[in-house]
Order: structure tokens, then sequence, then C-alpha cells
């Protein structure tokens, strides 16, 4: 079976029969019973977010999502890793950033990043992959995380695996004392199964990010704004069903602004963006060769 699925460049908006003045408009979002005035989250890469770029993403009435896998984890001065992966040639970035990558994790390191967001004001939003979430999530907790994000490629609560003990969702969501935010996923029905694990919010979207190669790689992927509305359609019946409001997160894709709208027309509640932050040179990777 065949279905037409649309992304962000095969749409328009059709305007309505009312203007609004752009200052009143209230464009804040909640997740769990935490309110944001702004519906951004910056994503967790090493060339987007670092402590500082929380904090003022923070202070701004944003999100900022620390990796807990990355450079900030592995280097007690990674501005110094960063800064040679910024300045570096195409080529010799990609040589650099295989080489930093097999340093380990550092477990101080991930409560130290944790603390040191709180020190400075900011709401500390942290990340990591299913196979740390266990172990980060107890040291994100102890060290005052505000919310945790567990993110793979491709989230479903039906993990087979022989090789190794996979994560229980509903476990771990039940488990942890601060807020889950799951990802990814693209379809209605894995986005009414990962509701139903206790998270507090959902990341929608598979391979459409500009950093991302899993579409051109395993040819996985649905267009966003279809992704967009199938999720949109399941919180919305979940919602009714159990009366428990579930935040949808369009994560990745978007270039511009009319792409941001777009993802808010289609249903999320926020949307999540990597290589425009990438670009800033307040960012971590400094504006250079990230995104």
């Amino acid at each position: 079976r065949a279905r037409r699925c649309y992304g962000f460049d095969e749409i328009a908006l059709v305007p309505g029969d009312k203007t609004i003045n752009p200052n009143e408009v209230d464009v804040s979002f909640k997740i769990n019973d935490k309110k944001f005035a702004i519906p951004i989250l910056a994503a967790a890469m090493d060339g987007v977010v670092d402590v500082k770029f929380a904090v003022s993403m923070h202070k701004l009435g944003g999100i900022a999502v620390l990796n807990l896998d990355g450079i900030q984890t592995r280097y007690e001065n990674a501005d110094e890793v960063l800064e040679k992966i910024a300045k570096a040639s195409p080529q010799e970035a990609t040589q650099l950033t295989q080489t930093v990558y097999t340093s380990p994790i550092k477990e101080k390191l991930v409560a130290k990043r944790i603390k040191e967001i709180k020190r400075y004001g900011g709401n500390a939003i942290v990340s990591c992959i299913p196979a740390h979430a266990e172990k980060f999530a107890r040291i994100a907790v102890s060290s005052g995380a505000d919310m945790f994000v567990v993110q793979s490629t491709v989230t479903s609560i039906k993990h087979i695996a022989k090789e190794y003990k996979s994560l229980d969702l509903f476990k771990f969501c039940k488990s942890v004392e601060i807020p889950v935010i799951l990802g990814n996923c693209v379809t209605y029905e894995t986005t009414l199964e990962l509701m139903s694990t206790g998270a507090k919010g959902l990341l929608i979207g598979i391979g459409p990010g500009a950093a991302c190669t899993t579409r051109g790689v395993l040819g996985i992927g649905v267009p966003q704004v279809t992704a967009t509305v199938d999720a949109a359609a399941a919180r919305d019946y979940y919602f009714k069903r159990t009366g428990k409001y579930i935040t949808i997160i369009t994560d990745g894709g978007m270039n511009r602004g009319g792409d941001i709208c777009k993802a808010f027309a289609s249903g999320a509640d926020a949307v999540m963006i990597g290589s425009s932050f990438a670009r800033a040179k307040e960012a971590p990777g400094r504006g250079y060769h990230w995104g």
C-alpha cells in the first residue's frame, strides 16, 4: 500500500478570515505542568547546545537540550575541543570528530554540566540514547535536572534484541522523578503507544534534519507535515480517552520561519531545531562547518 504524504515544501497555509496583532498572540506551551514562553527547543547536538547556550535559551523563554553522550561529558574543557573542530577544514573536522568521540563519557561531567546550567539560572533539560538512560537519569535527577530526553533514531515500545537488554520505557518513565520526553517516531500507531508509557512529550521526525542521514542510508522516514498531523491526531485521541495531554514536538526539517509555522498548523505544540541554531555565533560550534 502506498499513501501520499507531505513535507513542508509541498504545502502552503491558507490565511484565515481574521487578522491579529502579533504582539497579542500567546505562543507559550507546556510540557507536563511546566510552561515555556517560546515553543522552540534547541536540539541535543554538540554544535548547538552547551551550558552557556542552554542558559541563554532559557532566558529567552525557550528550551535547549544538552547532549549527555557528546563532547560536553567527555572533556573537561569542551570549548577547546569545539574550537578546534570549528576552525578546521571540512576534511580535518571529520577526522577530528572521529577522534574526539573515542574518549569515554565521564559520569562526573554529566553531573557537572547539569549543575552548571542550574547554577547560572537555566532549566537543565538533558538527552541521551536508550542504552545510557537508566544510569544517566539517576545522575541527572540527583544533580537537579528538570527534564530527561531519551532519544534514538527510531523509537517504539517493542524493541527486539537477544544480544542485550533493551530499555523498558514503561518502567523507566514511571521510575524517573522528572518529566520524560521520548523520541523519535512518525506514525499514529507508534505515537499512541508511546503516550501510554507515561512520557510527557514526544519528538516527531525520522531523518528530516540537515545532519541526519537516516533517509539516505536506510530509506526510512515520513515527510514532516504528515508525520506531525498523524502524531497530533494520536495526541488528541489520547487526550479525549484519558484526559492526559502529551506534548507533540516536531523535530527537524525546518529551515525557514515558514516551516515552523507549517509545523504548528499541522498540530505541533513545539518544534525542535538544530542546524539553524548551529549557524549562530553563540552556539558552541561558532557557526563553522556545523549543520
